[in-house]
């Protein structure tokens, strides 16, 4: 040993050999590595199973919101049809007062006052106006075709003059409320005799 390395060997003050740094104690053994796996592991499959969690969470939450969507659009569906459907009582109560007014206007005296009598037009066409405002409108029947859906047979009548199931008059006006039959129109359809 050199003389340099002797004094490295011993303390500066004292002359004593100077000795090995001392480890840190350590308390209780860490974490083996096997455990440090296992760990992360079983937060693995924590993770899983919260995405999975999360994932039906966001399912069942999307259904819930459709769900809802569907219940408000059937509400709303059903407030109108209720809407509607009062509104079709009232307009059918007031199909009468029309019916009336037709048959007045038909009817007619020569004598009348003219002045009286467009008054009794002028209300008319008020009425019908409103009408046509809620979307009442009158089924096209004379001429046509007979359809069960627009029309009620009242009478068949024989003839050669017209087509087969021809509507060839019409006892009273029908009435459609928008795409409903209000009133199907009463009338009378053409039979062709039958060759024997």
């Amino acid at each position: 040993m050199t003389e340099r390395d002797t004094e490295r060997r011993t303390n500066g003050s004292n002359g004593a050999p100077e000795s090995e740094p001392a480890e840190e104690p350590r308390h209780g053994r860490g974490p083996s590595r096997s455990d440090l796996i296992a760990k992360i592991e079983e937060l693995r499959d924590d993770l899983e199973k919260a995405r999975a969690e999360a994932d039906e969470n966001l399912r069942s939450w999307q259904r819930a919101t459709a769900d809802f969507s569907n219940y408000r659009r059937r509400v709303d569906e059903e407030r109108e049809g209720t809407a509607a459907f009062a509104s079709a009582i009232l307009i059918s109560k007031l199909l009468g007062v029309v019916d009336d007014f037709d048959r007045a206007l038909a009817t007619v005296a020569p004598d009348v006052h003219e002045g009286w009598l467009d008054g009794i037009r002028l209300v008319e066409r008020k009425l019908r106006s409103v009408l046509e405002a809620e979307g009442v409108t009158p089924i096209e029947a004379l001429g046509q075709p007979f359809d069960p859906n627009l029309h009620e047979a009242v009478v068949h009548e024989e003839t050669t003059a017209h087509p087969d199931n021809q509507v060839i008059g019409e006892l009273q006006r029908g009435y459609r409320l928008h795409d409903r039959v209000l009133r199907p129109a009463l009338v009378r359809v053409a039979n062709n005799p039958k060759e024997s």
